[in-house]
């Protein structure tokens, strides 16, 4: 597919659907997260490719935020053959499907993993996961979610 932004995300399975804002960098070189306060709502890295373009496009949202579940609560259920759909502002759908799913510690981050180069469009969801360090106040670690365009 050409290049698109996308507009929405739908993951069945978990009952998720959000609009997508852009995301880029912070000051601190890391990447940017959709406002906490706003805990449904997901965005797409900018800096990377646009979903259904060949390579590897990502959308983060979080796991929960203000006392309330976020976007990517139920993250962590979806499975391989699950199916991720993200509605693009040219008017066309990218269908992907769920081919793995882990759960890493943030300190070991897969950069290549998720942002390396692909032949074919992948799509990477990221949100947090693992125990909640009240010390940092964030979670110690990443489920990360790869799926693919079918």
């Amino acid at each position: 597919m050409s290049p698109s932004e996308p507009a929405e995300i739908r993951i069945p399975k978990i009952d998720a659907v959000s609009s997508l804002v852009p995301l880029g960098l912070n000051a601190d070189e890391t990447v940017e997260v959709p406002p906490v306060d706003q805990p449904l709502q997901a965005g797409w890295y900018r800096h990377a490719r646009t979903p259904g373009e060949a390579g590897p496009a990502v959308v983060l949202g979080h796991v929960d935020g203000n006392k309330k579940p976020g976007i990517f609560f139920r993250l962590k259920e979806l499975v391989p053959g699950d199916d991720v759909v993200v509605s693009r502002k040219d008017g066309t759908t990218a269908k992907f499907r769920v081919h793995k799913k882990e759960q890493v510690a943030k300190d070991s981050f897969p950069t290549e993993a998720v942002s390396g180069d692909t032949d074919v469009p992948e799509l990477r969801l990221i949100t947090c996961g693992g125990s909640y360090d009240h010390a940092a106040r964030s979670y110690r670690d990443n489920v990360i979610v790869y799926a693919t365009l079918i």
